[in-house]
């Protein structure tokens, strides 16, 4: 092919983003974002990711973001009243300005600004630059104004709404040609700018005009052909409408300091991207733009080089030699699975410095391994030894495995993941990963990395050895160097000893219940799960007829557009996509119709039967029929367990349908369920922390303490209390803990708000104390960054200065609540150590199956029942000594509902 005739090459693109709209969409779009310093983050982070999704989908050949320098233009010289009325900026958006311009320049994108032009001018020069070069250029914005630049070698994307904006798009939505937008405000005028226009003339007026006479020129010189009131409008505002003209016409020869070629995309500046999203705590960017050399130094030096494969007698035995003369080791586990019993062992690592490491495979699909029993029964002596100190990422996770292969694993002392969230418990997943990427700046090969992904995924017996031996041997490298880094820190905060006494000693007890798992009733589940599907294809119909159409009742959208469309109900909450249908909102309505009750009740049986009454039965394990839940013991900041698979902490107790779902939970033959809980933990541990004589007078003398709280708001004997009042007491008595508002206790309890305003001064009222404790908790949480529990566990509240007050106002719910949840959690957890310990020595035959929240289920013989009972009820009422009796209820039953 000859040149003659040879394609014409496609011309370059660039891109030219108007800052502010990105920053002020990505500021009101992610509310509540801060780093662990208190610093808000949330307009970078949204601006961050809406700049990268441009730059990966658009891929354009140049680009720039363009910003205001400052709020003075040189048409605030033409018009002083010019954006006179704009708002100041939101005070936590202010210090994320500077903070936008510095992930701009780090990702090498040039930061245009200059003093005395606007944004829209820049854009404007650079557009009209790159037209007469023969660029295509798009203008990333949603300002109206910059609609005049359109043509056919220059568009506008509105970002938001996925929209481009050529000749032909500018005047579908504005009514005229891009030539004529400037004309259009001029005529309309603008109120976000403050530019005057023509009073009287609006969009449609305007529009109208320039059609009949093509511009504000044309439009004067034919006045005489208007009449009425509009002719004398217009004649009346000459000056104010050509003055409007000239504030609105963009200027297109800024005298800017930059070329074309300076636009020209180029790779990022990793490093300074690595120190910028470290400072921010944007995780996920700052592993995936990380650079080793950059940001915080690495505290010590990892690499590969001292990595080796255990696949001989001879290396087996220098390996346990090394071990035994260490003064500390790091292991690994690797595992085809993380279920608690179909996990089988492929390999362990082990570290005794940063340099060196060894990966014995033990369970590949390759050739060249050491038996199994071999490598246990030569490691054995060391893993059980506890006088042997031992470091483990993901304890619960090595102490199981290992068990499951007839080793019992003793002496760890550190856990890099446990010790993270005690440090830091909001700050992100407590992942190894994320971890050594935030304190040794050593960017880890994840799981994903080495056994891929989706369709590609392989288990880790079928890794290749070599590279099982890498990313293993970094796992319990990278453990032995973050106990260096992390125990000064945990000693520091006052830390080390939950860690020691009550997070170590837990995994091995979670191990165990996740192993021993529960029984289900799958046939009455399976019937339970039509029943409700019965139910709610019944709720489905009626909603369907009360809407007089049918509807997806599961769609946000159409159930909106039904309520406060179709129906006209009051809309009051929106979201990004409409109007809000959230239960609250749909609580609120169903004094106002039938339908949103009804929806209400349609999600709480969907919910149920899909989370449970349809999932658990394919839980349930082929070789122990039980259902294995997985704890997380690093996940809640305040300290409480969580669980997966399933998730048994959400089930409602309260509700019929959530009492069926624990019905299902039998005991195995020849067994009964025990179930002890707490009885209103935390309404003890308030009263014992805030020291209020009353509340504390009433736990002792073993009053109902909402009769007595409703006896003491009311002013009547507790004998002569009424069901209503109780109820209103136990409202308060619990939303006191949770920042409960005049407002919401108006809304729950159907009073005027300031007759929800009376009812709790008068709670304070009586009980003092508790108001004077919140408060000086919240000054000490606003001197401090942070608050803790009766043991010591911490948790930043950042948020507590925040300028934003939904965001300071949820601190300082944290700051309060944290106190009380998180010292039950501590509670629990050490009741569980205490209560498996007496278990092994007392009662073998025994076995706690289940944590939800302040209870604790056991699995125990028909004749050790009593017993059973009774040591749980001791040792959970004596873990802990507080001014105010703990209470423990015990009961059993063949399942779970009857022991409650």
């Amino acid at each position: 092919m000859t040149d003659a005739t040879a394609p014409a090459a496609a011309p370059k693109t660039l891109y030219l983003v108007d800052g502010s709209t990105y920053i002020f969409r990505a500021f009101f779009a992610i509310r509540s974002l801060s780093n662990s310093q208190g610093l808000p983050t949330n307009a970078v982070y949204g601006f961050t990711a809406m700049l990268l999704k441009l730059v990966r989908e658009a891929r354009p050949d140049m680009l720039a973001v363009v910003f205001d320098k400052s709020a003075y233009s040189f048409r605030n010289d033409m018009y002083a009243e010019y954006k006179a009325h704009r708002p100041e900026a939101p005070p936590d958006l202010v210090p994320q300005f500077g903070l936008v311009r510095e992930v701009t320049r780090a990702f090498r994108i040039p930061a245009i600004e200059l003093e005395g032009w606007e944004a829209d001018d820049i854009l404007a020069t650079l557009a009209t630059q790159a037209r007469q070069a023969g660029i295509h250029t798009t203008i990333v914005s949603s300002d109206k104004d910059l609609m005049q630049l359109v043509s056919g070698e220059v568009e506008m994307l509105d970002t938001m709404k996925d929209k481009r904006y050529g000749p032909a798009e500018v005047f579908e939505k504005m009514g005229v040609r891009p030539e004529q937008i400037v004309d259009l405000l001029a005529l309309m005028g603008d109120s976000v700018d403050n530019i005057p226009g023509v009073p009287g003339i609006g969009a449609k007026t305007a529009a109208s005009l320039l059609a009949d006479y093509g511009t504000l020129e044309g439009i004067y010189a034919n006045l005489d052909k208007l009449k009425g009131k509009r002719k004398e409008t217009l004649e009346n505002n000459r000056e104010a409408a050509f003055l409007s003209q000239k504030l609105a016409t963009v200027a297109t020869e800024v005298p800017l300091d930059v070329t074309l070629d300076d636009l020209t995309c180029c790779e990022p500046d990793r490093a300074a991207l690595t120190e910028l999203f470290a400072r921010l705590e944007f995780k996920t960017w700052h592993r995936e733009f990380h650079d080793a050399e950059a940001g915080l130094p690495q505290t010590v030096a990892l690499g590969k080089d001292g990595f080796a494969l255990v696949t001989d007698d001879a290396a087996l035995d220098a390996l346990v030699q090394t071990l035994t003369e260490a003064d500390q080791f790091a292991l690994a586990t690797q595992v085809t699975s993380t279920h608690p019993v179909s996990a089988c062992l492929c390999g362990i690592a082990f570290a005794v410095d940063t340099r060196r490491a060894w990966y014995v495979p033990v369970g590949h699909q390759s050739l060249g391994q050491l038996a199994m029993s071999r490598v246990l029964a030569a490691l054995r002596p060391l893993l059980e030894d506890a006088g042997k100190p031992k470091l483990a990422a993901d304890l619960k996770a090595a102490v199981q495995i290992l068990a499951r292969h007839g080793v019992a694993l003793r002496g760890v002392r550190f856990d890099p993941c446990l010790a993270s969230y005690l440090l830091d418990a909001d700050k992100y997943q407590h992942t190894l990963d994320n971890i050594a990427l935030d304190h040794l700046n050593h960017k880890t090969t994840r799981l994903a990395d080495v056994t891929g992904t989706g369709r590609d995924q392989i288990r880790f017996d079928q890794v290749v050895l070599e590279v099982a031996r890498d990313y293993s041997c970094e796992d319990a490298q990278v453990t032995m160097a973050l106990d260096a880094c992390l125990t000064p820190r945990l000693a520091e905060a006052n830390v080390d000893g939950l860690l020691a006494d009550l997070e170590l000693p837990l995994a091995y007890v979670l191990a165990e219940m996740e192993r021993a798992g529960v029984r289900v009733d799958e046939e009455r589940l399976r019937a339970l799960s039509k029943e409700l599907g019965g139910r709610a294809d019944a709720l489905e119909a009626r909603c369907h007829a009360l809407a007089g159409e049918p509807f997806s009742l599961g769609s946000p959208k159409q159930l909106g557009e039904i309520l406060f469309g179709k129906l006209g109900l009051p809309a009051t909450k929106r979201t990004k996509t409409g109007w809000s249908t959230n239960q609250q909102v749909l609580e609120e309505l169903a004094d106002e119709h039938e339908l949103p009750a009804l929806i209400v009740q349609w999600r709480q049986l969907t919910k149920l039967k899909s989370t449970y009454a349809d999932v658990l039965p394919t839980l349930v394990h082929p070789e122990t029929g039980r259902i294995h839940t997985s704890y997380n013991q690093a996940v809640a900041a305040t300290g409480r367990l969580s669980s997966t698979d399933p998730n048994l902490q959400n089930i409602p107790i309260r509700t019929e349908e959530g009492r069926r779902i624990r019905e299902c939970f039998i005991a195995a033959e020849g067994c009964r369920l025990v179930a002890a809980d707490y009885s209103q933990i935390e309404l003890r541990l308030m009263a014992h922390l805030c020291g209020d004589p009353r509340m504390q007078q009433a736990f002792r003398e073993g009053a109902d303490i909402h009769r007595r709280t409703a006896s003491e708001l009311f002013g009547v004997a507790e004998g002569e209390v009424t069901r209503g009042q109780r109820d209103m007491a136990k409202t308060i008595n619990f939303g006191i803990l949770y920042g409960m508002s005049a407002f919401r206790l108006a809304r729950e309890q159907n009073l005027s708000r300031q007759e929800a305003k009376d009812v709790i001064e008068r709670y304070y009222g009586r009980y003092p104390r508790i108001r004077e404790w919140k408060e000086e908790t919240l000054e000490s949480a606003r001197k401090t960054g942070q608050v803790s529990t009766m043991m010591g566990r911490i948790r930043r509240v950042a948020d507590i200065h925040s300028k934003n007050a939904m965001a300071r106002q949820a601190a300082e719910r944290i700051a309060i609540n944290t106190p009380i949840q998180g010292s039950a959690a501590d509670i629990i957890k050490r009741a569980m150590i205490a209560i498996q310990g007496k278990l092994k020595d007392e009662l073998p035959q025994v076995r706690m199956l289940l944590q939800v929240h302040d209870e604790l289920v056991f699995e125990a013989p028909e004749a050790l029942v009593d017993d059973a009972k009774a040591l749980a009820k001791r040792e959970m009422e004596r873990v802990v000594q507080l001014d105010v009796p703990l209470d423990v209820n015990a009961a059993d039953g063949r399942t779970w509902l009857e022991a409650h």
